[in-house]
């Protein structure tokens, strides 16, 4: 359902104005502090800005993997990559994982969970 907007007349906007004015919890923003706060009010068309520090890449993904991080819901591809991010941090990790691939155990243990 959509709301509507409800527009004052001018005799409900001076009421309301004068009771703002009159609330002294309620200053208004002066011009310097109005100027500060309008360039962050507005925002163009689209996706918001990201970090400028991602790259798109083609990644292929075993389809079981792919459907357990989907289903994770919204979100899925910035989980894979704060994962990601996580395992690069862990050195200790990654050195044992890298140790396993060079040396051919988690390689051959992959291909003998697909057969």
């Amino acid at each position: 359902m959509k709301r509507k907007l409800i527009k004052l007349n001018a005799i409900e906007d001076a009421a309301v104005t004068k009771a703002a004015r009159s609330d002294i919890d309620s200053k208004p923003l002066t011009d310097l502090q109005w100027s500060k706060v309008k360039p962050t009010l507005r925002r163009g068309r689209g996706r918001p800005l990201g970090s400028g520090t991602k790259e798109q890449v083609t990644l292929r993904i075993d389809s079981d993997t792919l459907a357990f991080y989907k289903s994770k819901g919204q979100g899925w591809q910035t989980l894979i990559n704060i994962l990601l991010g996580e395992i690069k941090k862990e050195s200790k990790s990654i050195k044992q994982v890298e140790k396993k691939i060079t040396s051919g155990s988690l390689l051959s243990n992959r291909s003998k969970a697909i057969a």
